[in-house]
């Protein structure tokens, strides 16, 4: 078999393949045997008739179409694996002729290549990690969000309003234009969080300021991107609300004890519990490590990935994802419908969610197939072979031909070269250590309003008899 490759318009490539003369005769003759053992002729013993009473029976060019199938969906997986190509999606075949005896066979096949992108720059990468031990602040936040799970909520006092920091128990009514009950929102006693994403911002204005006892009445334009997880059904609709503040709540947390340690959470004390949340921070930090440096050197080199992902490669991207996602689903015993719920997003959230996801999947491949070029990393036949051996297959060498045949061998020679690259980043990448716990409290911390200031200072300046 020879190849010939042409380049065309962009990233396609076609690719001429010749199989001589003798190839083709003996695949032709392979056919005839095949055909007259599996079909009965009159005359005949089984797998004895000649080709003529095939031909005759069959018509004159039945086996030469299954050659040409077979011969051309057998030869092209082998062309690509020859001239070492890594397509980007499947060929566009031509090949109008059929075989015939004597003759070699020519066709002809386009196919788009992943385009060799380059980077904006190939310095060492910076990144910033957290600390390998666990932090003061780590800590801390552990055994908050451990007294946060035995958090409870208090009446606060009749007078107080609500603010977006309290909870609010309400009932709710909550109609549509026609004047039809949404039974999904409306209840006569629900504990609500403003800003948690179940109903929309501006009901969440709505509410604010009510006292216990007192009722609001109000209409909303629910908007057509709405993403709160009661009215995303609603979108582009009207919702009529009566709110009744049953009470306004506040949370309180428990205070962290050697007591409380002890009977809520089973330690002997709190020191005792400190020591144990460290020691299981430390031990998650050892195994997460090493994803969290590789996703961070990874993000910022796709901030060096020059132009857009090649839509064709997205949309394989995001088909393959897309499988993969429903095989999940499908194991997990969950429908879409379930899904979409579960994450408080709609379906065209979860679209195009996956389309960036997608997008970034193929950035991410490119940018180290980048990087591996720039290195002059290689992959030879042994590396391949190596991966074979390594898969736990019966016949490492039966599966290796079996991928050639079909002519899948670019992935692993792609995939080995996007693994050379990662490991030469990783261990080139400069990494600083960051308390991010620490630094998440502080920028918290500089959000928070400043309290207002007493009226000391009025009282002080004002008059003597307004004193008295």
């Amino acid at each position: 078999m020879e190849t010939k490759v042409e380049p065309l318009e962009g990233s396609e490539v076609k690719v001429t393949v010749t199989v001589d003369a003798a190839d083709v005769d003996e695949r032709i003759a392979k056919a005839y045997k095949d055909f007259a053992r599996k079909y009965n002729f009159p005359g005949f013993r089984k797998g004895k008739a000649p080709r003529p009473v095939i031909d005759n029976a069959l018509g004159a060019e039945a086996v030469l179409a299954t050659v040409t199938d077979e011969l051309v969906n057998g030869a092209y997986p082998l062309a690509i694996e020859a001239e070492k190509l890594c397509p980007a999606n499947n060929p566009t075949v031509n090949a109008t002729e059929l075989v015939e005896s004597g003759k070699p066979y020519e066709f002809d096949f386009t196919i788009s290549l992943r385009p060799e992108v380059e980077l904006t720059s190939y310095d060492t990468v910076e990144i910033e990690v957290p600390f390998a031990e666990a932090t003061e602040a780590e800590i801390e936040d552990q055994m908050d969000a451990m007294a946060e799970h035995y958090t409870d909520y208090e009446d606060a006092s009749a007078a107080t309003k609500m603010k977006p920091e309290n909870y609010m128990d309400m009932a709710v009514k909550a109609t549509d234009a026609e004047g039809n009950d949404l039974t999904a929102i409306s209840s006569e006693s629900r504990l609500y969080a403003p800003g948690a994403g179940m109903l929309s911002e501006a009901f969440d204005e709505e509410i604010m300021g009510m006292k216990k006892g007192q009722t609001k009445e109000f209409t909303l334009e629910v908007p057509e991107d709405e993403k709160a997880i009661l009215m995303a059904d609603l979108a582009g609709k009207t919702v009529n609300f009566e709110v009744t503040c049953n009470v306004v709540k506040k949370k309180v947390k428990p205070e962290i004890t050697d007591e409380w340690a002890k009977e809520t959470m089973g330690f002997e004390s709190v020191e005792d519990m400190r020591k144990q949340i460290t020691d299981s921070l430390t031990m998650q930090k050892a195994q997460m490590l090493p994803r969290i440096k590789e996703n961070a050197i990874m993000a910022q080199l796709v901030e060096r990935f020059e132009g857009d992902a090649p839509a064709v490669m997205v949309s394989e991207a995001e088909a393959s994802l897309l499988q993969d996602f429903f095989t999940q689903l499908q194991r997990a015993g969950l429908t879409f419908d379930a899904y979409l719920g579960s994450q408080g997003i709609t379906s065209d959230q979860f679209k195009k969610d996956l389309k960036a996801q997608s997008a970034d999947h193929v950035k991410e491949e490119l940018a180290l197939e980048a990087w591996a070029r720039h290195k002059g990393f290689e992959v030879t036949d042994e590396d391949i072979t190596a991966e074979f051996e390594k898969s736990g297959a019966e016949d490492p060498a039966a599966l290796q031909e079996e991928w050639r045949q079909a002519g899948r061998l670019h992935l692993i020679r792609l995939g080995l070269l996007r693994q050379k690259a990662i490991e030469d980043l990783m261990e080139n990448a400069v990494a600083t250590e960051v308390d991010f716990a620490a630094k998440a409290a502080e920028e918290k911390k500089a959000k928070k309003p400043a309290k207002k200031k007493t009226t000391k200072k009025k009282a002080e300046e004002a008059p003597a008899e307004d004193a008295e």
